[in-house]
């Protein structure tokens, strides 16, 4: 006897067999039991998550000799046949192969004849995204008026390619990918009941490569078999899956933290003697990542999966939240630009040493953070402290040795700026100088500048822009200021630099304009042509620089 399939021989045989998809199958087992039935059902899905499954089970209920129920007998003829596939009123069709609407119309040629075996006639179309246009109109009206004996049940990966002509005429029905912890206990279950030993962590990566597809679960199941020789164990079939041993990502993930990107690279030379999948990698370290930053938020989070509780705990103390989001950033991005690199190996290290570079040093950190935060500080290796140090103790002391500058206002002598003189002076550059010049200059307090920005700001005013204007001021005038800007004006608040060019700007267009209306002219072509003069079209001249 051949040979059959675990994902065939495991198919569901009732909706008490079928794993996970409750919200669709309450719904359909209420309307059984009710029998309050549409005319047209869409089960819509990725791959392998029970639609063409449900489909059968349900045309079993419809057909059952023991009458319309939602629990089918499973034992009489019309049960049998439509589990053997030789029911002959299940009408099958495969739309991807049947996309012409030759093809539907002599489909629908026949709805119109009553059941020769079961109580209903039912149309069962697979990848029904696939019927053409002219396919779709065709079925239309047979769709929303089909004789009482006729139940339609559609199945698509894809209901967005479906018109909204048909979707109108059918209950919609959206499966869901099924939970990892959920198809590794199902394949525990039928293992037990195949009689073969297999290891939770190896059902668990089995679960994980699924993507949510139970039969694809199935699928490498049998291929395990095979691979292991009998015994399923998690070492050949993550050899196998070509996945990465999650020591080896919990480890890159402690030297991220650590900030060592030698070890980082010498760990991505000693797995490379495996032949890993990089793009593997990355997911892996992602989702780890982004377990570690559910941790840092809720305390004793749990998760269906076999990253160990303690090494989250770890990690989520060792590295910063805001590195946590730096880093899982990075890691999509190189995951997805991953196949533009040379090779896969030197994209995976670009993107590790990339996390590392744009990793803001602690001092950078308490800076963006306000400075008197009371932020949790990031963790830094001894090599990296004590480069900080050094280069804190050298700016102290190149600031010492330097004299203080004669040509800089003391607070005591201070004077009132013009704003947008000053303005022209400072090094500013994007959305820093496009907040100072919508700003006004108020007056001085201690050591701290008041100004008054106009409403437009609000978009660009944060804390650190506001430091870095504060920052460039203080070295303008050699000593430590302080900026604060409050948004709204008075009606005393000197103009912001854009409102002086905005009126400068309109006043020498008026006198543009008022100019060519005085022009004489001007005046004779109005006179004479009936000549109208736009003002739109104005434009004042620069008037050239003589150097």
């Amino acid at each position: 006897m051949s040979y059959l399939v675990l994902a065939r021989k495991w198919r569901p045989r009732t909706f008490a067999d079928t794993v996970g998809q409750e919200h669709v199958l309450k719904a359909l087992v209420n309307a059984l039991d009710s029998e309050r039935l549409h005319h047209a059902y869409l089960f819509a899905g990725t791959r392998g998550v029970g639609k063409t499954t449900i489909a059968r089970i349900l045309a079993k209920a419809l057909n059952c000799e023991t009458g319309v129920t939602s629990s089918p007998c499973g034992e009489c003829s019309a049960c049998q046949e439509i589990d053997a596939g030789r029911f002959v009123d299940l009408i099958e069709v495969d739309a991807a192969s049947k996309t012409k609407v030759d093809d539907t119309r002599e489909l629908l040629d026949n709805v119109q004849y009553a059941p020769a075996r079961g109580r209903f006639k039912v149309y069962l179309i697979d990848e029904v995204h696939m019927l053409s246009k002219s396919s779709f109109n065709a079925l239309l009206k047979t769709l929303e008026e089909p004789p009482p004996h006729v139940k339609f049940l559609l199945a698509t990966t894809d209901p967005q390619k479906l018109p909204v002509t048909v979707l109108s005429r059918c209950l919609q029905f959206n499966l869901s990918r099924l939970p990892p912890k959920l198809i590794a206990d199902r394949l525990a279950h039928i293992c037990g009941e195949e009689s073969i030993k297999a290891e939770p962590a190896a059902l668990a990566l089995l679960a994980r490569s699924a993507d949510g597809s139970l039969r694809d679960a199935l699928s490498l199941l049998d291929q395990a078999i095979a691979y292991c020789g009998g015994d399923v164990s998690a070492e050949p079939v993550a050899a196998m899956l070509g996945t990465i041993d999650r020591d080896h990502v919990l480890r890159i993930a402690r030297l991220l933290a650590e900030n060592d990107a030698a070890a980082v690279l010498a760990t991505i030379a000693q797995m490379d003697a495996q032949f890993p999948d990089y793009a593997r990698l990355l997911d892996d370290l992602a989702r780890l990542l982004q377990r570690v930053a559910i941790r840092q938020v809720v305390e004793g989070a749990e998760f269906d999966d076999d990253f160990d509780d303690a090494a989250l705990a770890e990690l989520s103390a060792a590295i910063d939240p805001a590195d946590v989001q730096l880093f899982y950033q990075v890691a999509l991005i190189g995951r997805r630009d991953l196949h533009l690199a040379p090779d896969p190996r030197s994209g995976a290290e670009m993107v590790l040493l990339r996390m590392l570079a744009f990793r803001p040093a602690p001092a950078d950190r308490a800076a963006v953070q306000g400075g008197g935060s009371a932020a949790r500080p990031a963790a830094a290796t001894p090599k990296r402290a004590a480069t900080t140090a050094a280069a804190t103790a050298s700016s102290r002391a190149a600031a010492a040795a330097t004299p203080a500058a004669t040509n800089k206002p003391a607070a005591s002598a201070w004077q009132d700026p013009d704003w947008n003189v000053l303005l022209a002076t400072l090094p500013l550059k994007g959305a820093v100088r496009m907040l100072a010049i919508n700003c006004a200059y108020l007056r001085r307090e201690g050591d701290t500048l008041h100004f008054a920005a106009d409403s437009k700001a609000e978009a660009v005013l944060t804390k650190p822009r506001e430091a870095a204007l504060a920052e460039a001021l203080s070295a303008h005038y050699g000593e430590t200021l302080r900026v604060a800007i409050e948004i709204g004006h008075a009606r005393d608040v000197p103009e912001t630099p854009v409102q002086i060019a905005s009126r400068e700007s309109d006043e020498s267009f008026a006198a543009a304009r008022d100019a060519l209306e005085a022009d004489p002219n001007v005046r004779a072509m109005k006179s004479l042509f009936g000549a109208e003069l736009k003002s739109e079209s104005i434009e004042p001249l620069t008037p050239a620089r003589s150097d």
